[in-house]
């Protein structure tokens, strides 16, 4: 990294917050990868099998390696680790090296071929799945050092409190972190749903990623003052300032760890927190939490390694336990969300030229209604089996509703057994002809992170388009308002599932807007419903008027900041 000196006093860079709260401490970066290699000598061919040889060996070695650290953490670190060796247990990525190896290439040059043949496909998938290509980079390296015989790449030593800084972070890495020690994240790459902002959630530990290559001029050493809610990193600060601003973050995360629900204003007016969960192991989780119930349970991440489509039977026993997590609560299930950052191999897509505007959520069953109706049949089985009813009830949402037929269409296949339709609002069309849409639904959940990218056209995993991507845009803020009135005006209920029901500024705005509930990661509810304690209705009301009003999303989180002030009882 770039001397101290190469950075200012007080210079600033922004990134895209996932987890809250401010930090401040000494710039550490994290431990230097392995130096690639170049092809080198060709391997006679009477070596070949003993290359093939060194290289199973070193894979299985990494392999064990991470399913070992797998066993020693839980919940998502776990999970995370676990996918990551079977990357490395991946059979076509082994045969890619295979292949390799057996034209000649030594063992690591064969693995940096193969790993550059999975990064290309990846990048061409985009999305959830590209985010996966620091994964597939890091179990490369991983790899590499063990046939050198070099340690593993990863976090440095640290003697005393540090903020790591890094172009990415694996998930081996983050799972690993002793949070005693690195008290804060800050990645110049990744997104929102990448496994370090999965795993930083659940370790709860302030993080920033995508704050762009300028953070490369921090160098370690370097004192810095984050704040993991605003995404901002603020290097040599005034050290009494930032001393205060990390006691009061302090001091509302105590305020936080008291919070005990159920969520509602200064005055009384409930709100109600959901989780977001992708299988039974999230749902439980969520029902030790303030949770309420599910407000988004994302099916299609069960079978995104799923050759075949799985039988009726199979999916209401997926489905069976999500319910099981929440028997006495309403719980959410969202139809497979396939296609664009989550390919689902069984539903045979097809490639296309730009996948987020393509054939993905409700648009796969246009062609095969067999699969959203035998989807449909699972849900409705596995919630008739745990004897749900109306004090419990299931209900069902569509991703991707554009138009009134499709939204009629879905109703109908729900409403033939026994379930209660809803639909996604994410596609802008959708907010735009809410007052035709809502009468054929029972509810409809606004899905922030895709109603902002195709509001924005910005695509929502790049990391130099996150200032667009920002749910506080004002524009997006605008359609919420839209959805809400009409949904208000016809008593349709108003959720709202993506990354912006997890801001705990932005519910209070959210709620100002009318929506009826706000479902989020678990651990990020207690944040939302404290805050939500401290202010009163008319509050929320003024503070959606301010960000409204506002020119963009800075300036909207400002004004907001202000209304909450002004509204302070005297």
């Amino acid at each position: 990294m770039a001397n101290v000196a190469d950075v200012s006093h007080d210079t600033s860079f922004k990134g895209t917050g996932v987890v809250g709260g401010v930090r401040y401490a000494r710039a550490v970066w994290i431990t230097p990868r392995p130096a690639l290699p170049t092809a080198g000598a060709e391997i006679p061919e009477d070596g070949r099998e003993n290359e093939q040889s060194r290289f199973t060996v070193a894979a299985d070695t990494v392999s064990s390696r991470l399913l070992a650290r797998s066993e020693s953490v839980t919940g998502a670190a776990s999970e995370v680790l676990k996918a990551t060796a079977g990357m490395v247990d991946d059979r076509g990525w082994r045969r890619a090296v295979a292949k390799n190896i057996k034209g000649g290439h030594p063992a690591e040059y064969a693995t940096v071929l193969a790993t550059d043949k999975f990064i290309e496909m990846f990048e061409k998938a985009g999305g959830i799945i590209a985010e996966r290509i620091t994964d597939l980079r890091d179990i490369r390296d991983r790899v590499i050092a063990e046939l050198r015989g070099e340690p593993e790449p990863g976090l440095p030593a640290v003697d005393g409190q540090v903020i790591l800084f890094a172009e990415d972070l694996s998930p081996a890495d983050t799972a690993a972190l002793d949070t005693d020690l690195f008290i804060g994240l800050v990645t110049e790459l990744g997104g929102p749903t990448s496994h370090t902002a999965i795993i930083a959630r659940q370790l709860n530990v302030p993080c920033i990623v995508a704050a762009g290559a300028g953070i490369k001029r921090i160098s370690s050493g370097t004192k810095v003052l984050i704040d993991g809610s605003l995404g901002t990193v603020l290097v040599n600060p005034d050290e009494d300032m930032a001393l205060a601003q990390v006691e009061e973050s302090r001091a509302r995360a105590a305020k936080i760890a008291q919070w005990t629900g159920p969520a509602q204003t200064r005055d009384g007016h409930r709100v109600q927190l959901l989780a977001n969960v992708q299988d039974g192991a999230t749902a439980r989780t969520a029902s030790t939490t303030v949770a309420e119930g599910i407000g988004l349970f994302r099916t299609e991440l069960c079978f995104l390694s799923s050759t075949e489509e799985p039988s009726v039977e199979e999916q209401a026993d997926i489905y069976a336990r999500v319910l099981e997590a929440f028997p006495e609560s309403k719980v959410v299930v969202r139809t497979l969300d396939a296609g664009s950052d989550k390919p689902v191999p069984f539903t045979s897509m097809p490639e296309e030229m730009n996948p987020s505007l393509g054939v993905r959520g409700l648009r796969i069953a246009f062609d095969n209604e067999g699969l959203l109706t035998r989807q449909l049949d699972a849900i409705a089985r596995a919630a008739t089996e745990l004897g749900r009813d109306d004090t419990a009830p299931t209900w069902v949402m569509a991703p991707m509703v554009a138009t009134v037929g499709e939204a009629k269409w879905f109703a109908r296949l729900c409403r033939e057994r026994g379930l209660i339709p809803g639909a996604m609002i994410e596609v802008p069309a959708a907010a735009l002809m809410a007052d035709k849409i809502m009468p054929h639904l029972d509810f409809v959940s606004i899905g922030t992170n895709d109603l902002t990218q195709y509001a924005m056209a910005a695509d929502r995993m790049a990391p130099s388009l996150a200032s667009l991507t920002d749910p506080w845009q004002p524009a997006v803020l605008r359609l919420i308002k839209m959805t809400c009135d009409e949904g208000q005006r016809q008593d349709v209920p108003v959720g709202i599932c993506g990354e912006a029901a997890a801001d705990p500024l932005l519910a209070v705005v959210l709620t100002g807007l009318g929506v009826n509930s706000l479902s989020a990661a678990s651990t990020a509810l207690a944040g939302v419903g404290a805050q939500l304690a401290e202010v009163d209705l008319a509050t929320c009301r003024q503070a959606a008027v301010a960000a409204l009003d506002a020119e963009d999303a800075l300036r909207a989180r400002e004004a907001v900041r202000a209304a909450i002030a002004a509204g302070q009882p005297g």
